[in-house]
């Protein structure tokens, strides 16, 4: 059989896998990897190290520098599509005839390019970008950056028109893949789930002695969310509440001082934040916008117990049935009352592991993927 070789163009480096977007990319090289693929990953570096690790799963491992700054943000196109281009990017893809998949609208300045005119070219979607970052416009209290994500926005509303030259398009949600249907109803939408390593349900029976809401804490929504749950929520609970995550601000700190049942951990090490999941009795995570698929829930299913989430969070994940939602604060009280003196069962666990191993395996979607991608006609993907 003739090898299968595929370009992917990632948005940064995806090692350390531990944040959304790189664990989406990381897991789906490991998956590829094992059904055979020969993968040739092209990264850009801006805020991490060149990560020999990631050698194990690819054929070849490029790396170009993010152009980052004040120039990039004068483009008609989003920053951080016009902050991605690399003209030594553009020639390592014109050396063969490779199928190109691009992650994230991020990676995607030279989708429409003539020079990939003929070739089979794959979009993996992770957000509605322009809804995503509506949404940070919405939140955000700095003026400067408020300015700056409401004109990404509509840039990148623009700036999707060019996924029409996309021969096939993967998305992480349902909600996702209607949205993308509606909008460019002559190309092909196809559901796949985002990648997240876990091979099993690693959920501990048994109760817990703290709630846990966890994120990247720089992130304008997930320190929304947690500043929400603060005073909103445990602000006359009598149940501890740990909240953990990467750079944390100082205003979150100085929230979370004021009271004695909330504990801020900042920055922990991937080893101590598997533990504070899988050994919390309810993992609480709250989102304001309905984007997307969270990998921080599908990983939390996986590894931790009770999960209270809001109708937002599950937008579009067919995951409704195992998780308790709560979509305001007098919801959220009751329910974590009720779930914090509840022993989560062997029952809940054989009914998560049965839902997640059919629909959000990644072997499975990895070979689905590689029936799509090296199972078309390239001549009929370009409009």
């Amino acid at each position: 059989m003739p090898e299968n070789h595929l370009h992917i163009v990632a948005f940064s480096i995806p090692y350390p896998a531990n944040y959304g977007g790189v664990i989406d990319v990381f897991y789906k090289l490991k998956a590829l990897h094992a059904q055979g693929v020969k993968i040739h990953l092209h990264c850009f570096q801006y805020d991490r190290p060149q990560a020999p690790e990631l050698n194990a799963y690819c054929e070849t491992v490029a790396y170009y520098p993010r152009e980052t700054g004040f120039v990039s943000q004068l483009s008609v196109k989003p920053y951080i599509v016009e902050s991605r281009k690399s003209e030594a990017l553009l020639k390592d893809l014109t050396a063969d005839k490779y199928p190109i998949l691009f992650e994230g609208l991020h990676s995607c300045y030279y989708l429409a390019h003539k020079a990939l005119y003929g070739r089979a070219l794959i979009y993996r979607e992770s957000n509605i970008e322009h809804h995503y970052y509506f949404n940070l416009f919405k939140t955000e209290k700095n003026i400067g950056k408020k300015a700056f994500f409401l004109i990404e926005s509509i840039k990148l509303k623009l700036f999707q028109n060019q996924l029409r030259r996309a021969g096939i398009m993967f998305v992480v949600s349902q909600t996702d893949r209607e949205y993308l249907m509606e909008q460019l109803p002559y190309k092909k939408v196809v559901y796949l789930p985002s990648f997240h390593g876990n091979s099993e349900v690693h959920s501990l029976p048994g109760k817990g002695a703290y709630v846990l809401y966890h994120g990247n804490l720089s992130v304008g929504e997930n320190a929304l969310a947690a500043e929400y749950l603060v005073k909103e929520v445990f602000n006359d609970l009598d149940v501890p509440l740990k909240i953990a995550g990467l750079n944390p601000s100082e205003s979150l700190k100085k929230l979370v001082a004021g009271h004695k049942h909330i504990e801020l951990i900042a920055n922990p090490p991937q080893a101590e934040m598997e533990a504070l999941v899988a050994n919390a009795q309810i993992n609480v995570l709250v989102t304001f916008q309905a984007t997307g698929l969270k990998l921080k829930l599908l990983n939390t299913l996986y590894n931790g117990r009770w999960m209270l989430v809001n109708q937002k969070m599950l937008a579009g994940t067919g995951l409704e049935n195992l998780c308790e939602i709560a979509d305001n604060s007098a919801e959220m009280k009751l329910k974590i009352n009720s779930l914090y003196k509840t022993e989560f069962d062997q029952d809940q666990l054989l009914a998560r592991a049965a839902l997640l191993q059919n629909r959000f395996s990644d072997e499975t979607n990895a070979k689905k993927l590689v029936t799509e991608v090296f199972g078309l006609e390239v001549g009929n993907w370009w409009f």
